[in-house]
């Protein structure tokens, strides 16, 4: 057996199987800079992650710094859920190959732009120092489908990556002002990748190529919590690149008698790809500030590593000549920012917004296969206390991404097996999450 080895960052499940994950929720082209998102159905939503690591006022703080747990009384259990729809769709141009079709494909997030998703998030006091902690969500991931037909279905059809993170964790109070956290991330990868091969008999049909595998990764998160005084606190987060280590089978079906032949001298069809993810290790330092009775400040800053991410393409372009199944893309590493504030209204009721911006991962035209780029978001929410130990609240968040363009050439023409010329654009991409959450206290 030949083995083909790469390094990559994509996949995962297809949407039917994504909705039987509890605590999951959706990344890729609603993502920041990158595959990874702050929207977990939280407060965070209506922030825009304004105050990220430093706000610690719920049981969210688990995920977004362990040492906030601190500052939390008693045990408290946060239960979080969000729908998003995401109007990213490929717009073809002129210099697309016409053997390639007319079909656009659609929404390509989730089901016809749908997507759920969520977390549960518990924190535990030992002692007034001493917490424990637990969150079950998704952060991390990516599922495309587009139509088989497609016009780029050459270079992929669908393709989805989730990275499922189980975070037990640990805070302690060192002294008044300063906390220290961190969680275990033992993150369950789940991926899926598939591409149609032209096969240059026609009567054939198109030919397909599948690789799909479930792995295990670990990662370490950090936090620091220091209180300046009893209205102001600065959160400092890292979070450890996290290694999920793919092996999949080159899965083909419905290949032409001799494109199969020439595929199995090259060793292709009985080869394995191990798929190397690399989850980016990621900093962030944030800032809140009570300016008075009815107003506090937030802010963050954060930078995650994409240029060790790894994605590739997979797909065949010409069978004579290649010596791969894959192909590399670059990506490299971003940047974000936040800013935002909380108003109280009245007693019950708390208003918070927010303003986020994230470089790209990517330079110049993107792949099909990861329709990202840069992101600005905008949110807004809304938070009631309903006792001394319950209290809820609702978010919203408009993420627009802009146009991103792509334009993929081919070696060979349609016609005799190649993929054909891909030009065109995923104009003006915009995504809206709503979430809902509840917080008790026990």
């Amino acid at each position: 057996m030949m083995t083909w080895q790469v390094a990559m960052g994509k996949g995962c499940r297809t949407v039917a199987k994504l909705a039987l994950c509890a605590g999951v929720v959706a990344g890729g082209p609603v993502a920041a800079g990158g595959l990874t998102l702050y929207e977990v159905g939280t407060a965070d939503v209506g922030l825009a992650s304004a105050g990220y690591g430093a706000r610690a006022q719920d049981a969210s703080t688990v995920l977004s710094n362990p040492a906030g747990m601190t500052r939390l009384e008693g045990t408290q259990f946060l239960a979080a859920g969000q729908a998003l729809w995401s109007n990213t769709r490929f717009s073809a141009g002129t210099g697309t190959s016409p053997g390639l079709g007319g079909d656009e494909a659609g929404y390509l997030l989730g089901s016809d732009g749908w997507f759920v998703g969520g977390g549960g998030f518990l924190s535990y006091s030992v002692s007034p120092d001493l917490k424990l902690g637990f969150a079950l969500t998704g952060n991390f991931g990516m599922p495309l489908k587009y139509d088989n037909d497609w016009v780029g279905r050459y270079y992929v059809q669908n393709t989805s990556l989730l990275g499922i993170s189980f975070l037990p964790s640990i805070a302690y109070k060192v002294n008044d002002k300063l906390s220290l956290g961190a969680s275990v991330n033992a993150m369950y990868g789940i991926y899926t990748n598939q591409v149609a091969i032209n096969n240059p008999a026609p009567a054939f049909g198109d030919g397909r190529l599948k690789l799909e595998d479930n792995t295990w990764g670990w990662g370490l998160n950090l936090g620091m919590l220091y209180e300046i005084d009893p209205g102001t606190r600065l959160g400092l987060t890292w979070n450890s690149q996290i290694d999920l280590d793919f092996k999949a089978a080159a899965k083909f079906s419905n290949l032409a008698p001799g494109l199969a032949t020439v595929l199995g001298n090259r060793g292709a069809l009985n080869s394995d790809i191990k798929v190397g993810i690399k989850v980016p290790q990621q900093v962030m330092g944030s800032l809140f500030t009570q300016v008075n009775d009815r107003w506090a400040v937030l802010g963050s800053v954060g930078w995650q590593q994409w240029s060790k991410f790894g994605q590739v393409q997979i797909g065949v372009d010409n069978a004579s000549t290649d010596s791969s199944l894959t192909t590399d893309l670059e990506f490299k590493d971003t940047w974000h920012l936040a800013a935002g504030a909380q108003y109280r209204i009245s007693e019950p009721w708390l208003l918070n917004f927010g303003v986020a911006y994230d470089s790209s991962m990517q330079s110049g035209d993107v792949s099909p296969l990861l329709p990202v780029g840069s992101a600005w978001r905008f949110g807004v929410g809304g938070e009631q206390k309903l006792s001394k130990t319950a209290s809820w609240g609702i978010a919203g968040e408009y993420l627009y991404g802009g146009t991103l363009d792509t334009d993929l050439r081919s070696t060979l023409p349609v016609a005799v097996g190649g993929r054909g010329d891909l030009v065109g654009s995923y104009k003006n991409i915009g995504t809206i999450f709503v979430a809902a959450y509840y917080n008790w206290k026990f």
